[in-house]
């Protein structure tokens, strides 16, 4: 199965969202289970490397996500992946005007799909490692809603 996390940029919410999602998928055990990947909405920083604060505070976390490079969400994406996850209501927007018609991927919001609630993922871009580190938990209990999806079967 595939599970693609975007955002805006693919440089904070989504490559944090990727690289733990990884990591808490082989914590479970099943890691083989799905093909996991990021991307964005926006072209500004394609084949840039995550935030420098996005690094830091997945690494705080025992997560290297140095080596993601952010990469546009191309139309290939919505057959490649069962579900497309997205940080915020903006972000699901722009993800479902993009989606072919004839595509089996679904595009969700990611908080509400994984059972976080129905909220977004706030962007932390022009905040401060405080507002990183809200980003992350996030994306963290949005993880453990996914690995528990996979767990019963329901993606």
């Amino acid at each position: 199965m595939g599970i693609l996390m975007v955002c805006l940029g693919n440089i904070c919410r989504s490559p944090m969202a990727e690289g733990v999602l990884r990591a808490r998928l082989e914590q479970a055990g099943l890691g083989t289970m799905a093909h996991v990947d990021s991307a964005a909405t926006g072209t500004s920083h394609i084949d840039h490397p995550p935030d420098e604060r996005a690094i830091a505070c997945a690494a705080k976390h025992g997560i290297d996500i140095s080596a993601q490079r952010a990469r546009r969400l191309m139309l290939e994406d919505y057959d490649r992946f069962d579900v497309i996850l997205c940080a915020d209501r903006s972000i699901l927007h722009d993800a479902r005007i993009r989606k072919p018609r004839i595509s089996h991927g679904q595009v969700e919001l990611l908080l509400e799909w994984s059972g976080v609630g129905k909220k977004d993922v706030p962007d932390p871009y022009y905040g401060n490692a405080r507002d990183f580190e809200q980003a992350f938990k996030l994306v963290d209990a949005a993880a453990s809603g996914v690995v528990e999806r996979i767990r019963q079967g329901r993606l």
